[in-house]
């Protein structure tokens, strides 16, 4: 391993032996990979009290430097946290392999037989902050898809980390996991993400799982390939239609659940025709949610904050929301695009018609009728885990699993023949 303070060629080392491990790995069976990735939860598992023990120590730390609630929800792991982190692994382990899956296929008119196939993108770097179990939810989706990872977490995590990447590494090379494949960069030196980000020819992709100003940075700066996701400006909005229970179930959850979340709502948007804004926003206030309306609101409920134009462009992760009357389901249109940040955005309503308009032109990751935000989320939609949720529209959107962790190439098989 080079030295620490040599950090470019710290990268460079760990750089070339991911590659040689991501062709090992590109190699492996799938009951190989299946059986190596169930042996990293049964360490995990084991390794509980450890883990657990170095997680406090990250906690206080963040509390005596002033982390906000939010992040240190993010931050804290407890026996059912740890518990989830397991169950995703063994999820993982337990999904249909993409490596080698047949997209398409074609005989050309001369009788060659094109065909593309599913392969890893080879060595990615993920840059993260704040939630631990990024460690293992990337390490768990990179090597099932078939690729090496290298992990660089944020200082208010790094005891947590350190204990849950040992413990998938143990379990993972016991059962015959290349070393290698999953990688935790051994320093919180911010040189590190810079030189992760010039590692073009180590690194095959850079994912950024963070706050806004760690994504500006790797998308201004990386010259390596980025798959990124900003802000979870997320909206629910409220059509006249909406059933009142259903409304108010649909919006505390979203919000109040957990705050911290990129899948949590930052924005109400309640239609001018509902009759029922006073209770939808009790609602809110009731489970513990400082609101802040717009004049329209606040005419309806009295002695609420005012919302500043700022407000509309906030990921609070906090319990806090904003909350405005629109036109209709096209006015909520036009606020989320002109405030959404592609993430996820949903709608409450019985009109069926006005629902599937809002599907069909709200441009956004992830759209969602009659169902919570929270439900952004990779393990939920039955990927095992998620390595972040993608709000571009290159290679992959919405939450990125082992299929957004591949790409492909055509493979030609022919009898002779030339163009000549």
């Amino acid at each position: 391993m080079a030295d620490h303070h040599d950090i470019p060629a710290l990268i460079a080392d760990m750089g070339q032996r991911a590659r040689t491990a991501a062709r090992t790995l590109a190699q492996m069976p799938t009951e190989a990979k299946a059986k190596a990735l169930r042996a990293a939860a049964a360490a995990i598992r084991d390794a509980t009290p450890a883990i657990l023990e170095a997680n406090a120590q990250d906690v206080a730390a963040g509390a005596a430097n002033g982390l906000s609630p939010a992040m240190l929800d993010r931050l804290r792991l407890d026996d059912g946290r740890i518990a989830g982190i397991v169950a995703g692994v063994d999820a993982v382990a337990g999904l249909p392999d993409p490596v080698g899956e047949r997209i398409d296929e074609r005989t050309r008119p001369n009788g060659l037989k094109l065909s593309r196939i599913r392969v890893p993108v080879g060595v990615i770097g993920i840059v993260y902050e704040s939630r631990p179990n990024v460690t293992v939810d990337a390490a768990a989706l990179c090597a099932m898809a078939g690729n090496a990872a290298i992990l660089r977490g944020g200082s208010e995590a790094v005891h947590s980390n350190h204990a849950l990447h040992g413990a998938f590494v143990r379990g993972w090379t016991a059962a015959g996991g290349p070393a290698d494949a999953v990688q935790l960069v051994p320093t919180t030196d911010r040189a590190a993400v810079g030189a992760m980000l010039a590692a073009a020819g180590l690194i095959d992709l850079l994912i950024p799982r963070g706050g806004k100003s760690l994504v500006a940075r790797v998308q201004a700066e990386a010259k390596v390939p980025v798959l990124a996701h900003l802000d979870g400006i997320n909206h629910v909005y409220v059509d006249g239609s909406a059933d009142p229970m259903t409304a108010a179930r649909i919006v505390r959850d979203a919000k109040m659940r957990r705050t911290g979340i990129c899948g949590a709502m930052e924005t109400l948007l309640i239609d001018r025709a509902y009759r029922h804004t006073a209770d939808l926003v009790a609602a809110l206030v009731a489970a513990g949610c400082t609101v802040r309306g717009d004049e329209a609101v606040r005419r309806i409920v009295p002695g609420l904050e005012a919302a500043t134009a700022e407000d509309w462009d906030i990921e609070y992760l906090d319990a806090i929301a904003s909350v405005a009357l629109v036109d209709g389901v096209e006015g909520a249109m036009a606020h989320i695009a002109a405030h959404g940040s592609h993430h996820t955005d949903a709608i409450v309503a019985e009109d069926a018609a006005v629902a599937e308009r809002f599907l069909a032109q709200v441009d956004s990751a992830i759209v969602l009728w009659n169902a919570s935000t929270q439900f952004a989320d990779g393990g939920e939609f039955g990927l095992g885990a998620e390595i972040g949720i993608a709000t571009g529209r290159l290679h992959a959107r919405g939450p990125v699993a082992l299929e957004g962790l591949t790409t492909y190439k055509w493979v030609g098989r022919g009898t002779g023949q030339i163009r000549g």
